[in-house]
């Protein structure tokens, strides 16, 4: 079998992990490579709360994707030898259902409509793809950010249904720090006057609350270091509105500008606070009364744990947990610290230090 991009409907209800349903819910995903004769090569990746399913560039689509430099022949994730599956979150606003779909029992927009989102709803619609798929067992899952914790739900859903785990930079619950800041995010787009209790115009939407959350996301999705040796105490060069008495004077402020100009309008802002919430709300230590339970359920060969020293969003002491957690009960478990400078988003834009880590733990050839 060799897929490239599709989008499927499941019909019937889709149950939700906190209650209410989805009827005839829609998957957008993408594959890359072939599925083996005996269906045994197949590695799905969960991605952060804000790409689509487009992690590489195909036939269908040439255009690069979020991890163009990890998929494909001779990458990490080899597809001369492995079936790529990436699928877009349920929740998501490029190709999946969620609040900005029409909900098909009343014609409407879900909006705040759609019921409450959960890492666990992610992972059960993206073992329906691998159903689909006529796929009983992966060889991976790999979940980065976000998609750690939508891949250890998927894990403890579905004990013994992959062989392997690769977690970047994730979390078996998020830490206040974390949930403080999204929940600050959530705030400012919900004061935007345009935001309307969510029933805003799709061509008019929040952007300035979407603006202000995406300027305090990327505050912690880099490191301080980062924002000294990039860009120092350097002046902006193209001033806009130079008349205004607080308009932006200084590089590192336009940058943050610029990131939010791009980001807004481009992700519909109820499908960023649900995805946003989802986030905050998952808890692996549910899935048995305790961690320690949680993992027992857990049915693994291998697993990997990868984190980043100057991550402030996901540190390091919770990739060390969640190792910790894994070697109970899968002893071929390795936890990676990396010493990036780009905090969190390293495993986006530090692929020096990453590939080799990943090409490592598939065993692969890599360039």
């Amino acid at each position: 079998m060799s897929i490239k991009s599709n989008t499927v409907t499941f019909p019937g209800r889709f149950a939700m992990h906190r209650g209410g349903h989805l009827m005839s819910p829609t998957l957008a995903y993408e594959t890359w490579g072939t599925l083996s004769a005996a269906r045994d090569n197949a590695i799905l990746i969960f991605s952060g709360l804000s790409p689509s399913a487009h992690a590489a560039s195909s036939e269908s689509d040439p255009s690069a994707g979020w991890w163009e430099d990890m998929i494909g022949p001779g990458l990490p994730l080899d597809t001369d030898r492995f079936f790529v599956i990436a699928v877009n979150s349920l929740g998501s606003c490029f190709g999946s259902t969620g609040p900005a779909s029409v909900n098909p029992e009343s014609g409407e927009i879900y909006r705040l409509a759609f019921p409450v989102l959960t890492m666990e709803d992610i992972a059960a619609s993206a073992k329906l793809v691998v159903g689909y798929l006529g796929i009983e067992k992966l060889h991976a899952v790999i979940g980065c950010s976000m998609g750690g914790m939508s891949g250890l739900a998927y894990c403890v859903m579905y004990p013994g249904s992959t062989r392997a785990f690769v977690s970047i930079s994730a979390c078996t619950r998020s830490l206040p720090f974390a949930i403080a800041v999204r929940s600050l995010q959530r705030e400012l787009i919900r004061r935007d006057p345009k935001w309307q209790n969510g029933n805003y115009d799709r061509s008019d939407p929040p952007l300035d609350g979407q603006r202000m959350a995406r300027k305090l996301g990327m505050m912690t999705y880099r490191s301080a270091e980062e924002w000294e040796q990039r860009f120092g105490r350097e002046r902006a060069t193209d001033i806009q509105n130079p008349g205004e008495q607080f308009k932006i004077d200084f590089a590192i402020e336009a940058y943050l500008q610029n990131r939010a100009d791009q980001f807004s309008g481009g992700f519909d802002a109820n499908c960023y606070l649900y995805l946003s919430r989802a986030s905050d709300l998952f808890d692996f230590s549910e899935h048995g009364g305790s961690l320690k339970a949680a993992f027992a359920n857990l049915r693994l060969e291998r697993t990997l744990v990868i984190g980043v020293t100057t991550d402030i969003l996901f540190p390091l002491r919770q990739q060390r947990e969640l190792a910790a957690g894994f070697k109970v009960v899968c002893k071929d478990t390795t936890l990676i610290e990396l010493d990036c400078l780009r905090g969190h988003d390293s495993f986006l834009v530090e692929m020096d230090a990453f590939r080799p880590v990943i090409c490592d733990f598939f065993e692969g050839e890599c360039r």
